[in-house]
């Protein structure tokens, strides 16, 4: 914003210099317009030299006023004159000029257009300011705060044509950054809890057993019976710890992401021209085949948004798996359902590892040398099971075939 509050103190700078030097060239410059009256000072004199001045009639005369004979008052005029020698004798001619009048209207009209033109540059820069410039200097200190963690100042949202959805969806993420945070503190509270928990439960058998073990070292009990007893005790509380260890497992396995769906309606091309629009500008870049199939556009339950983002996981994995030689879309319909399947060439992928491409952490031989989480297909699964939707893949002959399944309304 200082960058253009300097442009424009240059431009109104600028602007008044014109002004200025505009009116300082009107102002100064002699204008000669062809001194008309000189004219009709000829034409007098010409009437002069074959008439006396008594005959001389001055009613066609637009600029000369008078014609005096030389005499006592010669050269004292009120106006403007001019001095002729005729068969002798000295004629003042008075004479008056519109050229004030001219120029008076000249400078007028330069200034009138000087001045639109002033406001109309002012205004375009006001409106640059105001609409353009000032959304973006609200978001100077957000990208700032959200690297601090502060995530509780909201974005105010404005209708600004050009960027009002822009600062929407920074809020939006703002809100959304928010909320992971706080589920973050809660399940890292929850997982401290349920450690205290368990672990307080595992301490009551584990000094049983280690009890109940230094009896039978120091030989307290002699009698087999009471030595049968004691290992029965010691496996009970071996098994007691063996389920305690199993809710460990058992909670580490849980779903520790939260995946909000909206579920409704949408259209199948809306979500294949997202993806088509987005795809094949990128895969144009990287000089691989990309074919979407067609497919009769029919309506779909699920989340929009959701949806662009399980087929762009999918994508993104053809993109970074396969052998950059083609991806292709295809649609098919079955049991009242519309399948999407994102099919790439170069699939390295055994097939003994197929089962466990959906599993949360889990990663493929394939991916050694590939940076990832693990987690893009899992996700995708989570997201299809909450839009009451499925997802599958195959291998066939060297290609991957992933296939999202959505319900039709």
């Amino acid at each position: 914003m200082k960058a253009f509050n300097r442009i424009s103190a240059v431009v109104t700078a600028v602007i008044i210099v014109l002004f200025i030097a505009a009116n300082a060239v009107l102002f100064t410059e002699k204008s000669d317009g062809g001194r008309p009256y000189l004219v009709e000072v000829s034409r007098l004199v010409r009437q002069l030299e074959n008439n006396s001045l008594e005959n001389i009639s001055l009613s066609e005369c637009k600029y000369v006023t008078a014609v005096e004979k030389y005499g006592g008052n010669f050269y004292n005029a009120a106006s403007d004159y001019v001095i002729r020698e005729i068969n002798g004798e000295l004629y003042r001619f008075d004479y008056v000029t519109d050229d004030n009048s001219h120029r008076t209207t000249l400078i007028f009209t330069v200034n009138i257009i000087l001045g639109i033109m002033a406001v109309l540059i002012i205004a375009v820069m006001i409106y640059i300011r105001v609409k353009i410039l000032r959304p973006f200097e609200q978001l100077t200190d957000v990208p700032y705060e959200l690297s601090k963690g502060n995530l509780i100042s909201p974005v105010k949202e404005t209708k600004n044509r050009f960027f009002g959805r822009f600062i929407w969806g920074v809020d939006m993420l703002r809100e959304n950054m928010e909320q992971q945070k706080e589920r973050e503190l809660k399940l890292q509270k929850d997982k401290k809890m349920l450690l205290l928990s368990l672990s307080h439960d595992i301490k009551t058998p584990l000094s049983a057993i280690k009890l109940y073990s230094k009896a039978l070292s120091k030989g307290l009990y002699t009698s087999p019976e009471k030595q049968l007893e004691i290992a029965e005790s010691i496996n009970a509380k071996a098994d007691e710890i063996e389920s305690y260890v199993s809710e460990i497992i058992t909670a580490s396995r849980e779903d520790f992401l939260s995946l909000e769906v909206n579920n409704g309606e949408f259209y199948l091309s809306e979500l294949v021209s997202k993806i088509s629009v987005y795809y094949a500008e990128k895969l144009s870049l990287l000089k691989t085949d990309f074919t979407v199939g067609g497919y009769a556009d029919c309506l779909i339950s699920g989340d929009a948004d959701r949806s662009v983002e399980v087929i762009q996981n999918i994508m993104e994995n053809a993109v970074k798996y396969g052998d950059g030689k083609s991806v292709d879309i295809s649609f098919s319909e079955e049991d009242g359902c519309a399948l999407v399947t994102v099919k790439n060439s170069g699939c390295s992928l055994p097939d003994t590892d197929l089962p466990h491409i959906f599993d949360s952490f889990w990663r493929g031989e394939n991916a050694e040398n590939q940076k990832g989480s693990g987690l893009g297909l899992y996700i995708c699964r989570q997201l299809m099971h909450k839009m009451n939707g499925d997802i599958f893949a195959e291998i066939k002959d060297g290609y991957m075939y992933v296939t999202a399944v959505f319900g039709k309304v």
